[in-house]
């Protein structure tokens, strides 16, 4: 399969296999700091009535959880962050990650000496006693991240820091190429473990999260977050790939909308668009006809808690957090500090929001796979691109005028096309008294009417 980045008119996405390695082995001890942990009080988490029935039925659907399942789980995560917020300052250079599982979201918290384990368990959380801090792993995969940047490794798809065993996890679809990888970095093979894969990552490139827009009149991207910069400007943040500075774009309707002002890719993949004032921004993740999801932050959610992803291709996905802190090679070059997921994505999709709860999560960069066999995507989290861009996030707290976006048409015309439904290239359908030919595969939103978008659907 070819790694590539899908973007402008790619219409599928390709399916990719992965075979588990051997798990190498090493060993290191820190000490901790007796300073006590600070007031961290837990994020906002939306209440039963702000999690939107579009989310809700995502998570029973890919993650086989009820309503009230969901509704707990959000709320547990929530709370599992900031306690391991807390441990993270107190066990200070002994503090090995965290990470959570099950649909309760038992908080683990690993630690390199085990006269940390009382206070731990004191904190509500599981200790485990492990060889290498969390600094060590970081400083071991900094490495190969330097040496990724000044060629992009061949046959190495991934690489991450895993909490759940306390390794860096090198994905290879060879072992010379890992070991030359390593070699390369000074990285010694006692830290890592190799895992032969297949995996091809690419970008999914095809004012509310989710929707999409076009650039310069043609490529397709979906948004990520609303954002502010300063005390006027609005815009919004996607990725890096979907286009640079000066590009224009047009909304979901074709209409005038902004210019990207910043981008960084390969290295990351962030942008943000600055967008005239006939678009609004809205502290909305767009929920595809199943009620818009509301943002009221943007708390990092520990690996292992439930995200769910909305994009202009295939509406609402969800999954869980893999692993923080990876790097992903693709044809253009690495990109590092992703986080990597088993949510499935497809090209159109790129750049859209990841969320979990009401918490902003990052914008969907790239992956392998689809959303109908299943696949692995990493988003570039969002909070970094705000610090580069000196941008704040719309959140429900932010006051914004009223929404000033085109609204559908007061009518219905008739015909066969209808929003909610997904269409491939060449379907044909009625919309009035014409009929049109799909150009594009895509979840047809409303105001996607085929007269109005052109780049989707030819009149015959």
């Amino acid at each position: 399969m070819e790694r590539t980045i899908l973007r402008r008119r790619a219409l599928a996405a390709c399916t990719a296999t992965v075979a588990v390695g051997v798990l190498a082995l090493a060993g290191l001890t820190g000490s901790a700091s007796a300073d006590p942990a600070p007031h961290l009080p837990t994020p906002t988490v939306a209440g039963a009535e702000q999690l939107s029935p579009g989310l809700l039925k995502a998570m029973r659907r890919d993650l086989g959880l009820t309503a009230s399942e969901a509704r707990d789980r959000i709320g547990n995560e929530s709370r599992a962050a900031a306690v391991a917020a807390g441990l993270r300052h107190s066990l200070g250079a002994d503090f090995a990650g965290a990470r959570v599982s099950g649909d309760d979201a038992a908080l683990t918290v690993a630690t390199t000496d085990a006269a940390d384990t009382a206070r731990i368990r004191r904190a509500g959380a599981r200790p485990v006693v492990v060889e290498h801090s969390l600094a060590e792993l970081d400083a071991a995969k900094a490495a190969l991240d330097r040496v990724a940047l000044r060629r992009a490794p061949e046959d190495i798809p991934a690489w991450y820091v895993d909490v759940a065993t306390n390794r860096v996890v090198v994905e290879a679809a060879r072992a010379s190429a890992a070991d030359a990888f390593l070699a390369a970095a000074d990285v010694p093979h006692g830290v890592v473990t190799v895992n032969r894969s297949a995996e091809q990552p690419r970008t999914f490139t095809d004012l509310r999260g989710g929707d999409a827009y076009y650039m310069n009149g043609s490529g397709r991207c979906s948004i990520g977050f609303p954002v502010k910069r300063g005390s006027g400007q609005s815009g919004f943040v996607s990725a890096g790939h979907c286009g640079t500075p000066g590009v224009s774009t047009s909304g979901y309707n074709q209409q005038a909308q902004g210019s990207f002002q910043g981008s960084t890719f390969p290295g990351r993949d962030y942008s943000w668009v600055a967008t005239n004032t006939n678009w609004t921004p809205r502290a909305l993740v767009n929920g595809y006809g199943n009620g818009d999801v509301t943002v009221t932050g943007s708390t990092e959610a520990l690996e292992g808690s439930s995200v769910c992803r909305s994009g202009s291709t295939t509406g609402w996905h969800c999954g869980t957090v893999q692993q923080r802190n990876t790097s992903v090679t693709y044809q253009e070059g690495t990109v590092s500090g992703v986080t990597r997921t088993n949510v499935c994505a497809e090209p159109g999709d790129s750049g859209g929001s990841f969320i979990s709860g009401s918490q902003a999560q990052g914008v969907t960069s790239g992956g392998s796979g689809n959303c109908s066999q299943g696949g692995t995507t990493y988003f570039q989290p969002v909070n970094p691109a705000l610090q580069a861009y000196g941008l704040t996030l719309v959140t429900s707290g932010t006051p914004t005028d009223p929404p000033t976006d085109p609204t559908d048409p007061p009518t219905d015309p008739g015909g066969s096309w209808a929003a909610g439904t997904t269409y491939a290239a060449g379907d044909v359908v009625t919309y009035g008294s014409g009929s049109y030919r799909c150009l594009q595969a895509h979840l047809a939103q409303p105001g996607w009417t085929p007269p109005n978008v052109p780049a989707l659907w030819q009149q015959l």
